[in-house]
């Protein structure tokens, strides 16, 4: 004789409190439930309101004696920055106790890149006042309280020009340069190893693929974006565009990608095998863009901007999913993604590295199995019903400073009435005596190799 019998797990009924609901079993039979789209449409509303309720992005602020020019993270480190500012100060800072471990003391000017080597403990920095100089990064103690002390450089080398940029290689004890031209150096040598030229009197940036660790790509002050492999005595290509890049980054999903910030106040990312069309432009800054990074996880980046304003994009997202700004933050030179993309870090021009929630509304510490499925369900809702009007205009509202409103009213304005002059353009020409380019080529000039 077969006998049915209903077996549950203890751990599945057993409440967390005495508050809790105990589980009820239910039969999803749509038959039976009539309404629960309807109900599902009202929890998603309650959600999309509830966002926005709580959220509180901004964290803590770190002080600095000049304004911020550069900032990078620790590969080895998930609690710890390095800020650069215009004095030629540098500082690592332990972020969650908000506290200055170290003081690097050099540079007589200002600091224009950091940049850290593959194990976390040393780093680089390049300053106007035409140095580099080599660090030893410490590690947080346990301890409590200030631990703040100077540091001088290991070893110092020295350049012609001013230098405007920096970054390490991800494999080797070498680093490059941006200044007159690119330079590239290594631990033991004080001159350069290798030096590309290609028109640019001023190179601003440089990038190295975190694949393919050879490659590098960097922006120039003759609107230039040019991509170098070491392997090779010449540079590899160059692009053109109608406005000049101030910073690049690599997407590290995709290392094939990568997002050039740019003075026309949109990001343009591109394909590094097809640089004649931009995979996507960025829009919604009202200035021009300073600085780019990349989140570890490849799908989104975070950008400042000269309107005091930092935004949060997705890869494929033409529009910000997030803007922060504050009353005092000024124009905005440096950001960065933490290593567990969980914050984003800005640096202004009113001496402070602020910390931001990449996720405006998420619950910091420790949350409970139940509140983890509570925050899952509800962002499963607002993808579910992301189209319906009303969600949608409750997750994309934002209030913004007045400057920058009405500077994006303005443009919206000056890009319609551009529209229209165009449409009648064409309307009162010969069919196809106007070709019109497509807004993912329009800021492309020339491609050259």
């Amino acid at each position: 004789m077969k006998v049915k019998v209903i077996s549950r797990s203890e751990e599945e009924y057993t409440r967390e409190r005495s508050s809790d609901l105990r589980k009820v079993q239910r039969n999803y039979d749509p038959l039976l439930h009539q309404f629960e789209k309807a109900h599902e449409y009202t929890r998603a509303l309650n959600a999309a309101k509830l966002d926005r309720i709580f959220a509180k992005p901004f964290l803590a602020a770190l002080p600095h004696d000049d304004g911020i020019t550069c900032l990078a993270r620790n590969p080895k480190l998930v609690n710890s920055i390095v800020a650069g500012s215009a004095d030629g100060d540098i500082r690592i800072w332990d972020i969650p106790r908000e506290r200055t471990l170290r003081r690097l003391v050099g540079h007589t000017g200002a600091v224009k890149g950091v940049s850290f080597a593959p194990d976390g403990e040393t780093c680089v920095s390049a300053s106007t006042d035409a140095t580099v100089k080599l660090w030893k990064v410490p590690y947080a103690p346990f301890e409590a309280g200030d631990v703040q002390e100077d540091a001088h450089a290991v070893f110092e080398f020295s350049g012609k020009n001013a230098f405007r940029g920096i970054d390490h290689h991800w494999d080797r004890q070498s680093f490059a340069t941006a200044s007159a031209g690119v330079d590239i150096w290594d631990h033991s040598r004080s001159e350069p190893v290798q030096t590309f030229n290609w028109g640019a009197d001023t190179v601003t940036s440089v990038r190295f693929n975190p694949a393919e660790p050879d490659v590098f790509a960097s922006t120039g002050g003759d609107r230039s974006l040019a991509l170098y492999d070491l392997r090779r005595s010449t540079p590899l290509r160059k692009l053109v565009m109608q406005t000049r890049c101030n910073a690049l980054a690599w997407n590290p999903l995709e290392p094939f990608n990568f997002t050039a910030a740019n003075e026309d106040c949109c990001l343009y990312t591109f394909d590094m095998r097809k640089l004649t069309s931009a995979l996507c432009v960025h829009k919604d800054f009202v200035s021009a863009v300073m600085d780019v990074d990349y989140s570890p996880t490849g799908r989104e980046f975070v950008a400042g901007s000269y309107d005091r304003s930092v935004r949060i994009f997705s890869v494929s997202g033409g529009h910000s999913r997030e803007v922060y700004t504050t009353q005092r933050m000024q124009r905005v030179f440096a950001v960065r993604f933490s290593g567990d993309a969980t914050y984003v870090f800005s640096g202004s021009d009113d001496m402070n590295v602020r910390c931001w929630k990449a996720k405006a509304s998420e619950q910091l510490g420790v949350r409970l199995p139940r509140e983890k499925h509570k925050q899952a369900y509800n962002e499963a809702l607002l993808e579910r019903y992301k189209h319906m009007p009303d969600v949608k205009r409750i997750v994309r509202h934002r209030h913004l400073p007045t400057p920058i409103y009405k500077a994006a009213k303005m443009r919206r304005a000056v890009q319609d009435s551009d529209k229209r002059k165009l449409q009648r353009r064409i309307e009162h020409s010969a069919p196809g005596s106007i070709v019109v380019k497509p807004e993912r080529k329009k800021k492309i000039l020339a491609q050259l190799e």
